[in-house]
């Protein structure tokens, strides 16, 4: 059985930063790729950013030169750095991660979600 576990976000004051980050644990062939969502209440989930190929990298517009995406391929982990936090960056962040298993198809995880809240 594959998951992704999520530790801990947490309270911020705006201009702050926080640092996410995600473990992809299990029957692991390899992870195609890996990103951030995020939702807030009332809102649909959206994209912050993700990495495919270790390299490729994809932000959303509201987070460009602020969060940053990375991976630890050896530990199967990706991080969030999200620097210069605004009160609208408040959200529940999910982890996502493409995985092809060694027995079982490939799928598509999602972690639990951590709370990062902003104040202002």
């Amino acid at each position: 059985q594959v998951q992704l576990v999520e530790p801990g976000g947490g309270l911020v004051q705006a201009g702050g930063s926080l640092r996410l980050s995600c473990a992809a644990s299990g029957s692991i062939f390899r992870i195609n790729n890996m990103a951030w969502y995020r939702q807030a209440p009332g809102k649909q989930r959206e994209l912050v950013a993700a990495i495919s190929s270790g390299t490729t990298t994809n932000y959303a517009d509201s987070v460009k030169g602020r969060f940053t995406i990375s991976t630890n391929n050896t530990k199967n982990m990706v991080y969030l750095q999200m620097n210069s936090l605004k009160p609208e960056d408040s959200a529940v962040y999910y982890c996502n991660a493409g995985i092809t298993q060694w027995y079982g198809p490939s799928t598509s995880l999602w972690g639990q979600g951590t709370q990062v809240t902003v104040s202002s």
